[in-house]
């Protein structure tokens, strides 16, 4: 499984998407790299959701322009998400991977081989016949991370992940997005957690009433935050 350049860099220009009179994202320009992954931070309702689902293609800019490698409107086939809460199909493990093998168009002769690389890169070869809703949630997200890998995607985004884990959980789910970057494919991961962004990010932005207030790598970020606004993220005040 590698990852081929395809959809990046993915580019925002001057995005706007409008719930109502509400703008979740409100005019926000932004371009995602190739590289390790990029870590999405900021206050609950900051538009960190939106801006995934807008960057993978399941909504459309109200206003402004996204384009995927320079072009707009472009099919998702090398992009894939997962959410916080992911859905399990009725179905063991295997076949949940299964199920998505057969969506991407993967040859039936190559399942059983793919399905198992894709159970050991989660660390859950051992429980491919296990039906999927009776894992812990824990693996139901590494799960779901193998499921969405099926698709060899070069951009993978995750919408905090970890957020209802326990801490073992947690690292397992972390040392599987390392594996993954290292594959070559590009993260782009939502999260609250800071110390989870100080472990995996390369670089970071930080959003805040659907606006980018901060974009640099993480070591400048996380050392000497340029904005008032990521400083006080930082330092576990509310923003408002």
């Amino acid at each position: 499984m590698r990852a081929q350049p395809a959809d990046l860099p993915i580019q925002f220009e001057s995005v706007t998407v409008s719930a109502g009179a509400v703008n979740i994202l409100d005019g926000l320009s932004l371009v995602i790299g190739a590289g390790a992954p990029t870590m999405v931070i900021g206050p609950n309702g900051a538009g960190k959701t939106t801006l995934l689902r807008v960057a993978m293609g399941l909504i459309a800019p109200s206003r402004g322009v996204v384009t995927w490698d320079g072009v707009a409107a472009v099919p998702p086939a090398r992009r894939a998400i997962v959410f916080q809460r992911p859905a399990m199909l009725r179905r063991s493990a295997a076949d949940n991977i299964r199920y998505a093998l057969n969506a991407a168009g993967i040859p039936r002769g190559r399942h059983d081989a793919r399905i198992g690389e894709l159970l050991a890169l989660v660390g859950l070869d051992a429980f491919g016949t296990r039906p999927a809703r009776r894992l812990s949630g824990g693996e139901q997200q590494r799960l779901a991370l193998a499921r969405a890998l099926a698709r060899d995607p070069s951009v993978l985004f995750l919408d905090e992940p970890t957020a209802s884990l326990d801490p073992a959980a947690t690292k397992a789910v972390e040392d599987i997005v390392r594996a993954v970057a290292a594959r070559g494919i590009k993260v782009v991961m939502a999260t609250h957690d800071l110390g989870e962004a100080r472990r995996l990010a390369g670089d970071v932005v930080v959003l805040h009433r659907g606006r980018v207030v901060e974009n640099s790598p993480a070591d400048e970020f996380f050392r000497s935050p340029r904005t008032a606004e990521a400083r006080t993220f930082l330092a576990g005040d509310l923003l408002l």
